[in-house]
């Protein structure tokens, strides 16, 4: 069946709602606030929008300690140093000019690219709250401006933005306004069934029915981290590689560690019987 890739963007599924909000994306231009439990694949999204248009895709991870100034530019100072001892860097730069020392951040390269991009910032709640309100000006003007040598960048087209969020933190109300929102249920069993059948086209279909009852029957335990779609797609790619049986519900799960990353949850899943020496019986 060859290898499946849960990122390839191809096998993304749009549900009808989700589609709606990307056509109102569209209409407004204005940046889609994606919420959602982890592995229901907010961050894909971008990747979805941005293979469909053929449209180039900046992504910007954001970290507890991002500032709003990372997506811009970043001025290497540090280097500029260095190179002044020898009047002229190693890579030819003149460490008189300043402006050879910028380096733009992923909204910054959007904001030049030639062709209309899909713009990703990933995890905003990870920052400081006021982060998001940092980047208000930037969202409605689409414009910034680099103090170090008063150039003024203005987008050469609006991006498409996808902002996704973990509800780690509230977002600030001026930052909400500014958003259209969207909230990624987890697949109930027949979008799943889809999912699934979209990264293994032959998978045989008791086969992903046991699958999905005893994938189904795990999220209804009272997990750290319930298992996400990424883990179900790993899980199955195993069971098929290995010619293994899924368990039906309520029974010994086959490669457990696949699907459950928490020491507790395993720990619980163990003192439940749900997994033993047993299921090696299954293959």
């Amino acid at each position: 069946m060859g290898q499946p890739t849960y990122c390839d963007p191809k096998k993304y599924i749009l549900s009808k709602e989700l589609e709606e909000v990307l056509l109102a994306m569209e209409v407004t231009g204005r940046p889609l606030l994606i919420k959602g439990e982890p592995g229901t694949g907010k961050t894909m999204l971008a990747e979805y929008i941005a293979d469909k248009k053929q449209m180039p895709l900046f992504r910007w991870h954001v970290k507890s300690t991002t500032v709003a100034k990372d997506g811009l530019y970043f001025y290497d100072a540090l280097s500029r140093l260095n190179d002044s001892r020898f009047q002229q860097g190693d890579d030819g730069r003149d460490v008189h000019n300043i402006g050879e020392y910028i380096r733009l951040g992923p909204l910054g390269e959007a904001f030049e690219s030639d062709a209309r991009p899909v713009v990703l910032i990933d995890e905003i709640d990870k920052a400081d709250i006021e982060f998001p309100n940092d980047l208000l000006l930037e969202l409605d003007k689409m414009e910034f401006h680099i103090s170090e040598t008063g150039q003024q960048v203005n987008a050469k087209h609006r991006p498409m933005f996808i902002i996704t969020s973990n509800n780690e933190k509230e977002l600030p109300d001026a930052f909400m306004r500014r958003c259209l929102f969207y909230y990624i249920e987890f697949p109930n069993f027949e979008m799943m069934k889809s999912i699934v059948q979209s990264h293994f086209p032959d998978i045989d279909k008791s086969l992903i029915n046991e699958a999905l009852a005893a994938f189904y029957h795990l999220r209804e335990h009272e997990f750290k981290k319930k298992p996400s779609t990424s883990e179900l797609v790993d899980w199955i790619q195993i069971l098929l590689h290995q010619g293994a049986k899924p368990p039906k519900a309520g029974g010994e799960v086959p490669f457990v560690g696949a699907l459950i990353k928490h020491e507790e949850d395993l720990a619980s899943l163990k003192s439940q019987g749900q997994q033993g020496r047993k299921w090696r019986d299954r293959f």
